[in-house]
């Protein structure tokens, strides 16, 4: 569907009355115990998580986003008794993430500030105690940008990163929707069992529901797996304020693909499942890149991020095998062992999918992109399994019940 034709999707189209007790609040004791509905066949029925193995065709490669939620919150208290929320969005200086992370006296960052008006152009400070050392940790404000803050953190001992700063002194960022404190549980069951690389601000909610034992019985199976990395930020909670799609403003995040995993794609492209909407964004994602590739062999990384109407641009051309082998390509010509930049895609009903045959993920809030991606996925079956799970008590978002979606 071409991008005139898109942008007057009605956001009010992609309504449903959420009431505050279907939302889950705490999630379920054991993860895999969690209803799980499927759709298949355009027929709905109930199982429980603890049973995706045997709904998985054998065939399968299963994409798992491996992004760990980070510490983002920073509280700081003003002499004056007031509290300023310095909420960490992504890395400013240096831009890579790893490389921040490992930095040992300053950095910056792009952040969201909460109480701004109680914040001039004074110094913030807090002690953070590591073991038997106090650091004075320090932020100040450097950049205004359209919609965040470049804030500078500086800390006085070296012998810490601001990795090490962030998990002590950071609080963990749960969804606001959740209307409550994070607690110390947060820390564990808000990351999935298979978290590695820290970056996010928000979990990918439809791997909170694996446990070992799950990936365990899909491996027993057969059952491939393979893992991409999108931080998500803070924008995946962003409301669709506009009354078409056309006003809202995708929002950035940062992807990292391995060579492995694209060559794992290539060879399973007709098989792929994903896990959570940050997976099939990053998935999807890859097939504009080798576009753009293909296009331009000598593309530099950062020419490389997918914009919000690409797909809507221009038609596809290019076959979604060749996309990934022109990405396999590329990074063995640079000798990279990975793919990374970033994705500002939108996907929205009109959207050409090119890779997943099915989706796990859990039940988003009423006129959200992500909503509008499980409706382009499934078409108006939405209202319908929408419909199927509020009559039948499913727990809704971040720590609700999942589904696995059959294109």
């Amino acid at each position: 569907m071409k991008k005139y034709e898109v942008e007057k999707i009605r956001i009010t189209d992609y309504n449903y009355t959420l009431s505050d007790e279907k939302i889950a609040k705490y999630p379920l004791l054991k993860r895999d115990s969690s209803k799980l509905l499927l759709y298949k066949n355009k027929k709905i029925s109930t199982l429980h998580f603890s049973e995706i193995a045997t709904l998985i065709p054998e065939s399968s490669l299963m994409i798992f986003n491996d992004t760990r939620v980070i510490h983002a919150r920073l509280i700081f208290e003003k002499s004056t008794g007031a509290a300023i929320e310095v909420f960490c969005l992504s890395p400013n200086q240096p831009n890579d993430y790893p490389v921040n992370f490992q930095q040992r006296s300053a950095c910056s960052w792009n952040c969201m500030i909460g109480n701004a008006k109680r914040w001039k152009d004074d110094v913030l400070q807090m002690t953070v105690c590591i073991a038997d050392e106090k650091i004075l940790l320090s932020a100040k404000k450097i950049a205004k940008t359209e919609n965040d803050t470049v804030v500078e953190f500086s800390w006085n001992n070296p012998d810490f990163t601001f990795s090490e700063l962030l998990e002590v002194a950071g609080k963990l960022p749960i969804p606001p929707y959740l209307n409550r404190a994070s607690e110390a549980k947060d820390d564990e069951t808000y990351q999935t069992v298979y978290s590695t690389v820290e970056g996010s601000v928000a979990a990918p909610t439809a791997g909170l529901h694996f446990t070992p034992e799950v990936m365990d019985s899909l491996t027993k199976k057969g059952i491939k797996a393979a893992h991409v990395t999108l931080h998500v930020g803070a924008g995946t909670f962003k409301p669709v304020k506009s009354e078409t799609i056309a006003g809202h403003d995708m929002h950035t995040e940062f992807i990292s693909v391995s060579r492995e995993t694209v060559q794992a794609l290539y060879e399973n492209e007709k098989d792929l499942i994903v896990v959570g909407t940050t997976s099939m964004r990053t998935v999807e994602s890859l097939y504009y890149v080798g576009r753009k590739i293909l296009q331009n062999p000598g593309i530099s990384s950062e020419e490389l991020l997918v914009s919000q109407w690409e797909p809507y641009d221009e038609e596809d051309h290019v076959s979604p095998k060749l996309a990934l082998k022109a990405i396999i390509d590329y990074l063995d010509k640079s000798n990279q062992k990975q793919l990374m930049t970033a994705t500002q895609i939108i996907i929205v009903p009109g959207y050409t999918f090119h890779y997943p045959q099915a989706i796990i993920t859990n039940f988003h809030q009423p006129q959200s992109t992500l909503l509008l991606l499980i409706a382009a996925f499934i078409g108006k079956d939405w209202k319908r399994i929408y419909d199927y799970s509020l009559q039948n008590d499913y727990r809704f978002l971040s720590y609700g019940d999942s589904s696995l979606l059959f294109k």
